[in-house]
């Protein structure tokens, strides 16, 4: 670990995962736009670039929308407020409020209406970081949340390639036979396959949406695991250590789960960062062909698909930010990957 950390790659890399994991972790706690989905439309204010500021007339909903903390982190809480764009307003002495309604960037050209005394309201200037996308969505709010469907892809996807692949791989390697004849027929069968096609296959099987990305993805991601595990099984169970155990009467389930995978460890967690990109440019990608997560559900690769005909326009950067989102994210683990490879290297 040591040796790792004093690879500058390695901290950067670790320090963008971080950042991106508590983004994701926090979610609505932190987000301007805290609605379900972060899926708050104002036509009105679409397509707005960066930095974008109005005038937000928040009238208060006679029933308060439930604040359970544990909801509201997963799920984000509908807004107690209806929330109106507007240029100016006046306060009236009667109590009643009379505003503008926002219609463009000209003022004086909104229709004109009169909000009744007695009324609970408020009038906040609201700033758009990043703007708006053609729907009027806050775009900081939809790629913060957008971050949790890709690291949740990686850490599930990963989870359930690394079940696949070690059993299978140790299986193959420790008892080898017909046990590792079968199994190494399954993959080769699988590596024959390509990715992308098998990906694609399996979505249409299992339907569209969220669970069924990450069974997806990791049902295509577990052989590399399985090859190299059954590789090093191959080795170790000819080691001292692994005949002392089953000398001394070790189950062999024992003298696997307790004595060979703790030193497959380290190759293994090379193969699982660079696994953990791989799945997350493979939901993104899935996402952007309109197979992957469903809309209102952000993600990065829907963000993509619905402003990527803005590129030719004068707002790319509805696109591009989401995608330099996926790139910082992928490169990251492959960097990490890259450094945990080199400290593990013990002739550098």
């Amino acid at each position: 670990m040591k040796r790792l950390l004093r690879n500058p790659l390695a901290v950067i890399s670790l320090s963008v995962i971080v950042i991106f994991t508590l983004i994701a972790v926090l979610g609505y706690a932190i987000t301007p736009d805290s609605t379900p989905y972060a899926n708050e439309q104002h036509l009105e204010i679409a397509i707005k670039k960066p930095g974008f500021k109005v005038q937000m007339l928040k009238v208060y909903q006679s029933d308060k929308p439930s604040q359970n903390f544990i909801k509201h982190m997963l799920f984000g809480t509908p807004s107690p407020t209806d929330n109106i764009p507007i240029y100016k307003y006046v306060k009236n002495a009667d109590g009643s409020l009379t505003y503008e309604a926002y219609t463009g960037d000209t003022p004086n050209d909104g229709e004109i209406k009169t909000l009744p005394s007695g009324t609970k309201y408020e009038v906040k200037e609201q700033k758009y970081y990043l703007g708006t996308d053609r729907y009027g969505r806050d775009l900081l709010s939809q790629l913060m949340i957008g971050s949790r469907v890709s690291l949740s892809v990686g850490f599930i996807a990963v989870f359930i390639a690394l079940v696949i692949g070690v059993s299978l791989g140790a299986v193959a390697g420790y008892y080898g036979g017909k046990a590792d004849a079968v199994i190494m027929w399954i993959i080769n069968v699988m590596w024959s396959l390509p990715t992308v096609l098998l990906v694609i296959a399996i979505t249409f099987a299992l339907g569209k949406g969220f669970w069924q990305v990450f069974v997806a993805v990791g049902l295509t991601m577990w052989v590399d695991i399985a090859r190299m595990v059954r590789g090093q099984v191959m080795q170790l169970k000819e080691k001292e250590f692994v005949l002392a155990g089953k000398a001394l009467g070790f189950s062999d389930l024992r003298i696997i789960i307790k004595h060979i995978l703790p030193n497959v460890v380290s190759a293994v967690t090379v193969i699982v960062a660079s696994n953990f990109a791989t799945a997350i440019l493979q939901e993104a990608g899935l996402s952007f062909l309109g197979i992957g997560v469903q809309p209102p559900m952000p993600s990065w690769g829907s963000m993509i698909k619905e402003n990527y005909g803005y590129i030719i326009l004068d707002a790319a950067y509805m696109a591009i930010i989401p995608g330099l989102a996926i790139m910082l994210l992928v490169l990251a683990f492959f960097l990490l990957g890259t450094a945990i490879r080199q400290a593990n290297d013990v002739h550098q």
